[in-house]
């Protein structure tokens, strides 16, 4: 079976074998569907540097940095692929899937699920994906490019329900089926706690260093999907006590916020259920953004009035401007609003760091895009103008929940509907996830796998050179 890096790797990559890290480094750019490009898991690059911006004050506003980790320069083109590694990776040491003898299904809302088809199938797994099909046109062009099948649901962003009966339905038609539920399983929640929550605490430092911040995160922002990236929150409150960790969710869709639903158009957020893997008791504040707001953000960065007004009017550097343009897609806008919003609720200085992450990047969107100027027209300088005034430097405090213990208990109790009604969870499970405990009994599992896998690269490394000796 192959597999890929560890969850210590994945943190360090500079820890991987020196002639397997440059291979995998030379795949990146120049054999991208190679299976070496596992190893190339990681918020690092070749030069062992976070990908990240620090945003400047004069998009934001705001005093307090504002730094963002950015996904797209992972293999797929986004952080989630390292969830989808995580889950397979393991449900593969633990032997309840097999290349030879499984098909796997990949439920997902988009860049999940094109994680999925890439891991999957470089992992040498028959891979089937089930998404919405009002999702971007790129997410169905790449989830064919990386060799899965895929499966159209009805509905768009918010239709999970749709999602799960068809997977259902799978499961039942096919006992070949191995379903792989990022909303479920621990391994998407393992990856973000340890390696985006580490990643981000190892920055912090380097920040500090360069005269950002005090060595501190004090807020985390991230929207929800399946709630795998704000897990990262659970790691740093862990190292600093009064850190802030901030959810967002669609106003269009704002289920935690009030149990509303609805559609809505920031793609990988906002899925009308509270996922089994999000620690909700964790969250200190909840915010819900406009899904215009987070396309109109991203369309600043996209038409070249939008990107001339940054540069002119308000005084951005014309290569931040590019690579904002690149590495933003439209749920990264929306934790930069969120993030806005956070610096202003708590009040947050120069010295306080806020952290947030792009899923993916720009190329994700170019068909959303040309959509809005097909029924809106190009964007002119006063539209521009408007845009970055409105949605970002005046980001106000409305839509705002604070996580106390009555919120904390109403967002807990939401997910029975989902995992005990339909999904077959026990409420006593449930229950468990009331206790601190359980969470660091999924958080200490890492260590154990990493384990696992290295006991089974030394076990094929041994059989590789018995084979050669005979």
């Amino acid at each position: 079976m192959i597999t890929g890096p560890s969850f210590e790797e994945m943190l360090h990559p500079q820890t991987i074998e020196p002639s397997l890290r440059a291979a995998a480094v030379a795949a990146l750019d120049e054999d991208p569907l190679s299976p070496l490009n596992l190893y190339n898991i990681t918020w690092r690059d070749p030069q062992d540097q976070v990908y990240h911006i620090v945003l400047p004050p004069e998009l934001t506003g705001v005093a307090a940095p504002i730094v963002v980790l950015y996904g797209g320069r992972f293999p797929s083109g986004s952080h989630k692929v390292g969830a989808a590694y995580s889950v397979l990776l393991e449900e593969q040491l633990r032997g309840d899937v097999d290349p030879a003898a499984h098909t796997l299904v990949w439920p997902s809302t988009g860049n999940y699920g094109i994680g999925g088809a890439f891991i999957g199938c470089r992992m040498e797994y028959d891979s089937i994906v089930v998404l919405p099909e009002e999702m971007s046109q790129e997410r169905f062009d790449l989830i064919a490019r990386y060799g899965a099948r895929v499966i159209r649901t009805a509905g768009s962003e918010s239709n999970v329900k749709e999602i799960y009966d068809e997977v259902k339905r799978l499961r039942e038609s096919d006992s070949k089926i191995r379903v792989l539920n990022q909303f479920e399983v621990m391994g998407n929640y393992r990856f973000h706690y340890h390696v985006t929550g580490n990643t981000l605490v190892e920055l912090a430092a380097e920040l500090a260093a360069a005269g950002i911040g005090d060595g501190r995160i004090s807020a985390y922002v991230s929207a929800m999907g399946s709630a795998g990236a704000i897990a990262a929150g659970d790691r740093l409150k862990q190292v600093w006590p009064e850190h802030k960790i901030v959810g967002l969710e669609p106003i269009q869709c704002p289920t935690l916020f009030n149990n509303g639903y609805g559609a809505h158009e920031i793609q990988g957020i906002g899925d009308k259920h509270v996922t089994w893997i999000h620690n909700v008791f964790n969250m200190d504040a909840l915010m819900a953004i406009d899904d215009r707001d987070a396309l109109n953000g991203l369309r600043v960065l996209a038409e070249a009035a939008g990107r001339k007004v940054l540069i002119e009017r308000f005084g951005l550097a014309e290569d931040m401007v590019a690579q904002l343009a690149e590495t933003l897609g439209i749920s990264g806008v929306c934790n930069i609003i969120g993030a806005i919003k956070t610096a202003k609720f708590y009040e947050l200085s120069e010295k306080d760091v806020v952290a947030t992450v792009a899923t993916d990047a720009f190329e994700r969107y170019l068909s959303v895009m040309q959509d809005l100027r097909t029924a809106g027209g190009a964007l002119d300088e006063a539209g521009a103008t408007a845009i970055i005034e409105g949605v970002f430097r005046r980001a106000g405090l409305d839509w705002i929940m604070e996580g106390g213990r009555a919120a904390r208990e109403r967002w807990h109790n939401l997910k029975y509907y989902t995992w005990v009604e339909q999904q077959g969870k026990s409420v006593a499970e449930l229950d468990a996830q009331r206790d601190p405990a359980w969470w660091l009994g999924q958080q200490a599992q890492v260590a154990e796998i990493d384990k696992r896998l290295l006991a089974q690269r030394a076990a094929n490394q041994a059989i590789e050179r018995l084979n050669v000796r005979r």
